[in-house]
């Protein structure tokens, strides 16, 4: 019994001196997914891509209604996910028609890209802009003032305002997604946010200060 404790242990020394002995830094792989692009595709790309991946979702085994409901509200009530109360039962719909019981199969697996588009209605002033950011999920990650998940609105200002490319880089953060501009977390995409909401969102962020 002592010698089958003893090489664990030794092993575990030897791991530590050769790597100095302190904490080790793990970096997992940016999440570069997205949910099927379907009605509530906004919601779920901005709320539950803040903590895990697509494929946390897509490899459940085929559950019903109860099932989503019950995990929309653990996600709130034990990890604090900050999902408005009217986003709740659009987000639940949205799980169970595209994998629930009857569509968690291959085809759940589909990229976004390759589904069709709906458009938006176009908005028209900041208030709206205002409305569309708790829409699509962005205060989850991003706040008007202070850094939380991805940077403020008023530093995305800031970094941007002598750009002369800064909207159409903006414009295209917001629909494409992307890493490593402000850190190692992924900003998920939302191609079904339309060429008007886009511009609107991109203006306003840009009057942030």
């Amino acid at each position: 019994m002592k010698k089958s404790l003893f090489c664990p242990l030794l092993i575990l020394a030897v791991v530590g001196v050769a790597h100095g002995g302190g904490p080790q830094k793990i970096e997992l792989p940016p999440e570069t997914g997205s949910f099927k692009l379907a009605p509530g595709a906004e919601i779920a790309n901005g709320q539950c891509l803040t903590c895990h991946s697509v494929e946390y979702v897509s490899t459940q085994p085929p559950m019903p209604r109860p099932f989503w409901a019950a995990s929309v509200k653990k996600m709130m009530d034990k990890y604090s996910a900050p999902v408005p109360a009217e986003q709740v039962e659009p987000l639940v719909d949205y799980l169970v028609v595209n994998y629930g019981a009857t569509t968690n199969s291959a085809a759940a697996n589909t990229p976004a890209q390759s589904l069709p588009m709906t458009s938006k209605p176009a908005e028209t002033s900041a208030a709206d802009a205002a409305q569309l950011v708790t829409k699509y999920g962005c205060l989850g990650c991003h706040n008007a003032t202070v850094k939380i998940v991805g940077p403020a609105y008023r530093d995305v200002a800031e970094k941007y305002k002598a750009n002369p490319e800064a909207r159409q880089k903006i414009a295209e953060q917001i629909q494409k997604g992307g890493s490593g501009k402000w850190g190692p977390v992924s900003m998920p995409p939302f191609p079904q946010i339309s060429d008007a909401e886009v511009k609107l969102l991109t203006e306003w962020i840009l009057t942030q200060k």
